[in-house]
């Protein structure tokens, strides 16, 4: 038997190799060619990088947390969840940044401010605080009762206008925190209280003389029209008030007072008369005409 009877292939067979042969080129070639495109690019980029003189390094745990940190701070504080928040009295023209920023305010809004003092900017009244940038209404009228203005910051001028000024006819109103004392007070002084004119002083005399003295701030409520908003300027300062013998007076006698109707006056004089003198004010409290508020209203200007 000859080799070539051994290595004999027919026509089916050899073309099988063939094609087998191909495809075990082609893949050698996408498999070559592969690695060389990325060996290609990586060193590529490992060139330009060195001509570039740059270092890339991995961003560690602690420069996230350095990064997030700072986008915290520059949020605007919540005034209900921070619990480093410190509300006290403050000057916007002079607080310090620990000061401002226990307001709740966020750092950049403090910034802002001492920019604005930096550059001349004075807050003169408490409203040109609610121009800040960023200040909401709530965190306003949060900060609004702490916010108190130094003298030294007013303008110059006021001082020659109060100078020339007819302090009798136009008073120099009283600021807040300041305030008059009701049964010792003459008109005049009064006056000084805003929303207080001469009527009103006028009427808040001659009732403290009907009553026979002020006992409480909220009496002057009584008074027609009185502006609730000027309660907070007048204190009571303790005096002797001018009480009624009840077991002892007429009827027309006790009904001159603001608090005694002519019914209640009568059912006085109808009990001394009957039952006797009148130990306490709290024996009429079955009567219709003295249920227990009446009781305690009267109480102050009542003698036996």
């Amino acid at each position: 038997m000859k080799l070539r009877d051994l290595i004999y292939l027919n026509k089916s067979d050899r073309n099988s190799l063939i094609v087998l042969i191909l495809v075990v080129i082609v893949a050698l070639a996408v498999i070559i060619y592969g690695n060389d495109g990325k060996n290609g690019r990586s060193s590529g980029n490992a060139d330009i990088v060195r001509e570039r003189n740059i270092t890339y390094y991995p961003r560690s745990r602690d420069y996230v947390k350095k990064r997030n940190s700072r986008k915290i701070d520059d949020e605007p504080l919540d005034c209900e969840k921070h619990k480093e928040i410190v509300l006290k009295k403050f000057d916007p023209n002079t607080a310090d940044s620990t000061t401002l920023l226990g307001l709740g305010l966020s750092r950049w809004q403090v910034r802002n401010i001492y920019k604005y003092r930096a550059h001349g900017g004075i807050y003169r009244q408490k409203k040109d605080f609610a121009q800040l940038y960023g200040l909401t209404v709530k965190q306003y009228r949060m900060i609004e009762p702490y916010i108190v203005i130094s003298d030294d910051y007013r303008e110059a001028s006021t001082l020659f206008r109060e100078e020339e000024r007819d302090t009798v006819k136009y008073p120099i109103k009283l600021k807040e925190g300041e305030y008059v004392y009701l049964n010792i007070s003459d008109t005049t002084e009064l006056k000084k209280v805003p929303g207080i004119g001469s009527g009103y002083a006028r009427a808040i005399i001659n009732y403290g003389k009907r009553l026979g003295g002020y006992v409480k701030v909220s009496q002057l409520m009584d008074i027609e029209g009185f502006p609730e908003k000027s309660l907070k300027y007048f204190d009571i300062k303790p005096v002797k008030i001018r009480k009624i013998n009840i077991n002892h007076s007429s009827v027309s006698k006790m009904q001159r007072h603001p608090y005694i109707t002519f019914f209640m006056a009568r059912t006085i004089a109808d009990y001394v008369r009957l039952d006797g003198p009148i130990k306490d004010i709290s024996q009429l409290k079955y009567n219709e005409n003295f249920p227990p508020e009446i009781i305690e209203r009267i109480r102050p200007y009542l003698e036996y």
